[in-house]
This record gives structure tokens, sequence and C-alpha cells, in this order.
């Protein structure tokens, strides 16, 4: 669930010059009853030949007692010709008084070095070499997916992931579009489906199609930009939304919440 979570947050920058765009998008999450969940903390650079992306995670109030969660997830990658090409992904979570690290490192050939501590108790379908050969991480996949849509206006796009531990693919297509309060134009809205294909306990289903969510993107800074204003989805917790909270970047600074 988080690993979808972290990545859904992600948006695209446009290049102006040598100097890198950036972006700051801070979320807040609630579940369940009107429950706030969790804080979610999104920085985003891009120049015409980087990208990086950094996104942190902390469970708020009552949640702690149940999760107790903070994690913090980076990515960095190359663009050339539009395509975005992972290099490196690093996470660390801290969740109900355990530490978890990911590491994935990707070769110029497409082949995926990744390294997950501790390893996963229970029995999982497992991941091999040829699977995981000319993925993505999960950060990078969003990413993606926001150019996608600022380029072509459409959200149709599939692609295969690998976060370190799990092996799927997302598949994204549209949905009609959406007023939402506080927003004066309709909102594109996207829809997400990840099928899982390895690294998940067999008992959870193992290869069925699952966690099914709502994307929201609006144009709210310069540069055909498209930012992710709302998202829902679903996961074995229940379902969750997440909203926008707070924007910056080196146009605008706005707060739609508190």
């Amino acid at each position: 669930m988080l690993s979808v979570l972290l990545a859904l947050t992600l948006c695209g920058a446009s290049a102006r010059g040598v100097e890198p765009d950036w972006i700051f998008l801070r979320f807040e999450v609630f579940g369940g009853p009107g429950l706030h969940f969790l804080t979610l903390q999104v920085r985003v650079q891009q120049s015409p030949e980087r990208y990086s992306l950094t996104v942190e995670a902390e469970t708020l109030g009552i949640a702690e007692l149940f999760v107790d969660l903070r994690s913090k997830a980076e990515a960095r990658g190359s663009i050339s010709d539009g395509v975005l090409h992972p290099e490196a992904m690093r996470s660390e979570t801290h969740r109900r008084g355990a530490d978890f690290h990911t590491r994935i490192d990707y070769g110029a050939n497409g082949a995926v070095v990744a390294e997950a501590t501790p390893p996963l108790t229970g029995v999982v379908t497992p991941v091999s070499p040829a699977q995981v050969r000319g993925t993505v991480d999960h950060l990078t996949a969003y990413l993606v997916l926001a150019r996608h849509l600022a380029a072509r206006g459409s959200c149709t796009l599939g692609l295969a992931v690998f976060d370190g531990r799990r092996r799927y693919d997302l598949s994204f297509g549209d949905l009609p579009a959406e007023a939402l309060p506080g927003f004066p134009d309709r909102i594109r809205v996207c829809g997400m489906r990840r099928r899982r294909i390895a690294g998940f306990p067999i008992e959870q289903g193992g290869d069925q199609p699952s966690d099914e969510g709502k994307l929201w993107f609006a144009r709210l800074v310069p540069g055909g930009v498209m930012i992710p204003v709302r998202m829902e989805f679903g996961s074995e917790f229940g379902r969750f939304v997440a909203t926008l909270a707070e924007l910056r970047s080196r146009w605008v600074e706005r707060r739609f919440t508190e």
C-alpha cells in the first residue's frame, strides 16, 4: 500500500533553461471515517537532461498507534529525447518498530540489480531477473505518467514496474473529467490498475489483478505541467483519499487546506 501511495503523488515539471525546475507538494491522506492518516511531501526536480524525486511520508495522531510509519524514497535518472531512464532508487522505511531498506541500480543494457533488507516473511511468488529487466521504479513510473498526460492529453499508458521487492504492471486510462471544489475548470481524471506479477504473498492473491485507484490532475503552474490534486486508492487497510494541501514552485505558492 505504501509504495502505491508514494508513487501516486508524483508529477512532471517542464524544462526551462539549464537550472533544474523544482516543485514541492504536500498531501494530507485520510482513511476510513475521516481519519487523518498520513502527511506526504514530494519534491521533484528536472533539467533538460536529468530528473530527481524525493518522497517522504509520516503517520499522524492515532494512526501512529497502529502503523508508526516513517519513510523516505529517492529516485534519479536521465532524460533523452523526452524518455526517462532511471539510474538509481533508494528507500528506507520504519514501520511498526522495524526498519526496511531498498536499493535498485539500473545498467545501461537494461539490467536491474536490487537489494531489499530484511527479506519479507511468508511465502511470496519469486521475482526472476528476466521479469525485472527493462522495468522502471515506482517513483519514476508516475513521473512518466504525468509527463505523458501533459504532452499528449491522455492518461492511456502501460508500464512495467519493479519497486525492489515486487514486480507489477501499471495501466492507466482516461475517465470523464470532473469538477472539484476550489478549481474553476473541470479536472482530468485517470483510472489506475496494478496487476500483480511476482514478489507478492501467495495468500494475498498472487498474480491476480488488484489495487485500483483514481488520480485527478490540474494545470496549476505554467509550462504544460500537470499537478495531481487528489488520489483515491484501495488497500488491505481500506480506502484512502489523498488531497493536495500545499504547492510551491518557482512560479507559484499556494495553500489549499491546512
